[in-house]
């Protein structure tokens, strides 16, 4: 991770760099390949010190936090909680998004996966297909058959020009081409 600390309208001393470094040190136990973490102090005398985290991860996102306090010190421990909750948010979010298989189902896949478990000693099982179905159809063609199927949400047709086209159901009950 690339680090760098700035201060603007103010003098860093090596108390305040080593306080910040340290402070961001703690953000790796996130596992979350943190690229480049660049904080920039700067003092005003309304507002007292100014502290801005800006943390890029690995997958383009970007985090920016910014907390103003009085005290240099109070507004990086500040500032870092905040960017401690929102790496927590931003992990627990990819791994809420992880895929389940079969086996994280339980028991109720078990039936799949006795199915899915066949021996590579038997024939291969050719299931014939009604050619009616595959038939090249029109744009006409295509609307009704879509109307009358229940299951099927989508149909691939030829249009008058040869090309191949796709037309969908919508949400609305309005269909969709592409």
């Amino acid at each position: 991770m690339k680090r760098s600390i700035t201060g603007r309208h103010f003098e860093l001393t090596e108390p305040i760099k080593n306080y910040a470094n340290a402070a961001v040190d703690v953000l790796d136990k996130y596992n979350l390949d943190i690229t480049t973490a660049n904080t920039v102090i700067s003092s005003s005398e309304k507002k007292g010190f100014t502290v801005e985290f800006i943390i890029n991860l690995k997958d383009r996102n970007t985090i920016v936090i910014t907390q103003n306090d009085k005290d240099v010190y109070a507004a990086i421990d500040l500032a870092i909680e905040r960017v401690k909750k929102a790496l927590r948010r931003h992990s627990d979010k990819i791994k809420g998004h992880r895929i389940t298989s079969f086996k994280d189902l339980g028991s109720e896949a078990e039936a799949v996966l006795e199915q899915l478990d066949y021996n590579e000693q038997t024939e291969p099982e050719i299931v014939p297909m009604d050619l009616e179905l595959h038939k090249p159809m029109d744009f006409d063609e295509a609307i009704e058959a879509l109307r009358e199927e229940k299951k099927r949400q989508f149909i691939v047709f030829n249009d008058n020009d040869g090309l191949m086209r796709v037309m969908y159901k919508r949400a609305d009950g309005k269909f969709g081409l592409y």
